[in-house]
């Protein structure tokens, strides 16, 4: 907890020197033969908020934090873009509010504090010409432009962590009166885990080649009772089986025994777990079964499932909270947002 502050700096303002140089030297989306103006840092305001300018520079390194893979990818996903964007712009005006906030209440940052937050940034270069070029690019070679960059985020660290982290705790209690007040909720159906080998006949297979599918599979089974556990089976899966699973070790999701197809439900009773079915004829293919799990109908054990279910509803209530806190905020400021990153 005593770091975090500190760390929540250092990405955002490493990533302002890495967001410039991804636009320096992709200055388009995915499609790399046409610039697109959105994603070109020119410093020009994309909204105000009670009439402090917030610029496509701080737009596009809020795009960054969102979709990292853009560094890689040469830009962003045409198809996702407009999206990204909207809420990356959403977000700088929230930590505006919030910023802002800070300061009305007359919030403070400990020298101390400021200072290690500094000098953990500086100990993420690799020499000191590295982090000299980084304060020359981005702040003018001025480390007071520096810290009050550092001293801002700090701000509104300090004061989401008031409003939002520490209101947002779910205890013991509350979660288990939501497993109480949700039954339903926690019910299972009787289900399946297993990993299957299946060998495909041709699209449109001729009828003498309907018997080399099943001397194919006679081979398959033939291998797949030699496995002894699932790792082998997998492994001959990934080999051999011609249906999508084989990426994933043969491996499926649970299964609900009312979407299992007649001739496979009725294998998968006959088994215990770890044992390897005959060949099972689904129309035209073939497959083999190995059965990791049967799983009968029931309820989970809140001791199950407290720990998932704490953490789901705090993240829930977390979101929440932020929510009412930008509606809170935005109701006596004065936001503008810009049609067009160069607007202003």
């Amino acid at each position: 907890m005593k770091y975090k502050f500190s760390i929540t700096v250092l990405l955002l303002l490493v990533a302002l020197a890495a967001a410039r140089a991804q636009v320096a030297s992709h200055a388009s989306t995915l499609d790399t033969k046409a610039p697109t103006p959105q994603n070109q840092v020119t410093g020009k305001p994309v909204a105000r908020v009670n009439g402090v300018a917030l610029t496509d520079r701080d737009l596009l390194q809020e795009m960054f934090a969102i979709f990292p893979y853009a560094r890689q990818h040469n830009g962003f996903p045409k198809s996702e873009e407009a999206e990204i964007r909207k809420g990356a712009l959403d977000m700088i005006v929230f930590e505006e509010l919030v910023y802002q906030e800070a300061e009305r209440r007359k919030m403070t940052v400990l020298p101390a504090k400021l200072d290690l937050a500094a000098a953990d940034l500086r100990a993420r270069f690799k020499s000191p010409e590295e982090y000299q070029q980084f304060l020359q690019t981005e702040f003018k070679g001025s480390r007071p432009l520096l810290l009050k960059k550092i001293r801002r985020s700090m701000l509104i660290e300090a004061l989401l962590q008031a409003e939002v982290q520490n209101k947002s705790a779910v205890s013991l209690a509350e979660a288990k009166a939501f497993y109480d007040q949700n039954p339903a909720r926690f019910e299972t159906t009787e289900s399946f885990t297993l990993q299957t080998i299946t060998i495909l006949p041709p699209a449109k297979p001729a009828p003498e080649q309907l018997g080399n599918e099943r001397k194919r599979a006679e081979e398959a089974l033939r291998q797949a009772k030699a496995t002894k556990n699932a790792e082998e089976f997998g492994l001959l899966a990934e080999k051999i089986s011609e249906d999508d699973y084989r990426v994933n070790m043969g491996e499926h999701k649970p299964a609900d025994r009312t979407q299992m197809p007649p001739p496979v439900l009725q294998a998968v009773l006959a088994m215990q777990p770890g044992q390897i079915s005959d060949l099972i004829q689904v129309e035209q293919a073939y497959t083999i079964i190995r059965l990791g799990a049967h799983n009968p109908a029931g309820k989970k054990k809140f001791a199950e499932v407290k720990d998932a279910l704490q953490k789901e509803l705090q993240k829930k209530k977390t979101n929440q909270l932020r929510v009412e806190l930008d509606r809170k905020l935005r109701k006596s400021a004065r936001v503008e947002l810009l049609s067009e990153p160069g607007v202003g």
